[in-house]
């Protein structure tokens, strides 16, 4: 910021003082636990003591750039790249209120200042740089002998995986992305490719993933080109072992696929699909669930109806499996009603996968068959010699161990498909009787004073519309 003359007799020079001299300050260190018991999305967050008094100078400076009688080219001056990075950093508060003004605050400035507008959105993908990368360099150096570490500038920015106001900026970058022109310009898809897919990465991903998976859909609304590099983008960085987080990805997948074009979605559909059967496999009920309510969305359905040829022969044998072994009883009916739906889609395809996947079985079946049979003519090779008897254990005779398939007995094609119907009828009574069991995952105890200082947050676009702007 420029010093402010203090002869002049305007007053935007001491609005803008006012702001910057009460809010530009060290934030205090995290006062939250960082152990497995804290819960970012079940736990309270730590509230700014002084927040009665932060409040009024953000309601002020908000009506300030709200005025109709604010000149952006006078005010300029002082709001500069200074103010707008002084700004950014108190986007780790740990108080949601004051990130929910300085959100707003943030918004209104990009929207009046056409010069900070580039400036803005570097100085928000470097937070995301170093939030979304640290793992990977992490790694990277552990794995190198007798790495020696230099902390240059550019290796400097990865320096946290922990950001409190990830999902206020988010929010802010899909309004952004929402009036990008178009075409899209190179630097806006290197973003969404090198910047906005790496933060799925994080473990923190729970806090701010709704938020970036509306800037991810803003974009492939944009450039439909963008869905091949993007979904498998998603697969790749698809949980192993995070269930919870595995859900979240399915949703996303999605509001993709909602937005998807059919001559994109024939790039992606196999690999995808390969994806969801093992899912629908997943021992986490949850998992197999999400999956499988991708076949209650009439748009997905249309597209594999298109492809029924490639699809089916991916999901028919991880949804025949699943029909029969799986622990849950819910994931048998949904099972039964996605068979349902592609029976009824293509007769004869759905006929010919079954017969394919029943003469598989019978050659799995074949194959431990002959490695039995190899096994015993190893042991009568092994009987045959004199000293056989003095080493062998007579407490394994006699007791064969049988080698047999895990898949489940295969029916008659008129059996199954009489079975399917009956079960998917059963499914979709048993559906609206059931009701998720939801509990509190945290085991901190909950503050009384934090919830209701919580609830009764005005948030700030909400005071300005009261306002009349």
């Amino acid at each position: 910021m420029q010093p402010i003359p203090m002869g002049r007799s305007s007053p935007w020079p001491f609005c803008i003082l006012e702001f910057a001299v009460n809010m530009f300050r060290t934030l205090p260190p995290s006062s939250n636990p960082t152990g497995a018991e804290f819960d970012p999305e079940e736990d309270e967050p730590t509230l700014e003591a002084a927040w009665p008094h932060l409040q009024l100078v953000y309601e002020f400076f908000l009506r300030f750039l709200e005025s109709p009688d604010f000149q952006p080219n006078i005010a300029k001056k002082y709001i500069d790249q200074k103010f707008v990075l002084q700004l950014l950093e108190l986007f780790d508060s740990e108080d949601p209120r004051e990130r929910d003004f300085l959100k707003t605050t943030l918004h209104r400035i990009y929207g009046k200042f056409l010069g900070l507008r580039a400036y803005i959105r570097k100085q928000i993908n470097n937070i995301f740089y170093r939030v979304g990368t640290l793992q990977i360099i992490l790694l990277s150096l552990t794995r190198v002998e007798g790495y020696h570490l230099e902390y240059t500038t550019e290796k400097f920015i990865y320096e946290t995986e922990h950001h409190n106001g990830i999902a206020e900026l988010l929010e802010i970058l899909g309004s952004i992305i929402n009036g990008f022109a178009l075409p899209l310009k190179e630097e806006h898809k290197i973003f969404l490719l090198k910047v906005l897919l790496p933060l799925h990465k994080v473990k923190s991903l729970s806090v701010y993933h709704p938020q970036l998976a509306y800037c991810v859909v803003q974009f492939l609304e944009k450039d439909s080109t963008l869905t091949e590099p993007v979904v498998m983008a998603l697969l790749k960085y698809w949980p192993k072992t995070h269930s919870p987080k595995e859900v979240m990805f399915l949703n996303e997948l999605e509001e993709i696929l909602d937005v998807i074009e059919p001559s994109e979605f024939v790039k992606v559909m196999e690999p995808l699909f390969r994806q969801l059967a093992k899912c629908v496999s997943s021992p986490h009920f949850q998992v197999a669930e999400r999956a499988l309510y991708y076949w209650n969305n009439e748009y997905i359905m249309s597209l594999i109806s298109d492809n029924a040829a490639k699809i089916l022969p991916i999901m028919f044998p991880s949804l025949y499996r699943n029909s029969k072994t799986h622990w849950n009883k819910t994931i048998h009916g949904l099972i039964y009603n996605a068979l349902k739906l592609f029976m009824e889609m293509n007769q004869k395809l759905f006929d010919d996968c079954t017969q394919q996947f029943k003469a598989e079985k019978l050659k799995e079946k074949l194959k431990l068959k002959e490695r039995e049979e190899a096994w015993v003519k190893i042991e009568n090779l092994a009987k045959s010699n004199p000293q056989y008897p003095t080493y062998s254990d007579t407490s394994l005779l006699n007791s064969p161990v049988a080698m047999e398939t895990d898949g489940p007995l295969i029916e008659d094609l008129q059996t199954l498909k009489k079975t399917v119907k009956e079960e998917a009828c059963q499914a979709q009574k048993d559906q609206k009787k059931d009701r998720p069991l939801v509990r509190r995952k945290s085991e901190l105890p909950q503050d009384i004073y934090t919830m209701k200082a919580l609830e009764s947050h005005c948030r700030a676009d909400e005071l300005i519309s009261h306002d009349g702007h």
